[in-house]
């Protein structure tokens, strides 16, 4: 599965039409201060696509799932001519909902309606375009 150059993954985890984000920090220096995002982030090393999204979402969000419950798709990266970024899909249960505990980046975390989130002003526009690409 890995494609490179890639330089990141991020992850749709979603349960009867929600779906996982966080509020970025609001910080100049940031991409995106203050927009909704999707888990995931940069590649560190020599990690897969699919090894990044799960190190990130463990970091984040302090889930862990599988692999196998996971399916990616790779797009032109936003920041980085020539490389690839992954999108990985997956659902979520309820149970695993219950049991996230946020890390430090961002100021806070919902399971929000991927309807809002595909028209939320404050969300990431390409990742917007990514989700409606795969959904």
């Amino acid at each position: 599965m890995d494609h490179s150059p890639f330089n990141g993954a991020k992850l749709l985890l979603t349960q009867r039409g929600m779906m996982l984000t966080y509020l970025r920090d609001d910080f100049a220096h940031l991409p995106y201060p203050s927009h909704w995002d999707l888990p995931g982030g940069g590649r560190e090393g020599h990690e897969t696509p699919i090894e990044c999204a799960l190190r990130e979402l463990d970091e984040e969000f302090s889930l862990n799932l599988s692999a196998d419950r996971l399916t990616g798709r790779e797009f032109p990266s936003a920041h980085q001519p020539g490389a690839v970024s992954w999108l990985f899909i997956g659902q979520l249960t309820r149970a695993e909902i219950t049991t996230i505990q946020f890390g430090n980046e961002g100021q806070r975390w919902c399971m929000m309606p991927i309807t809002d989130y595909l028209r939320h002003p404050q969300a990431i526009p390409h990742f917007q375009r990514w989700i409606r690409h795969v959904l």
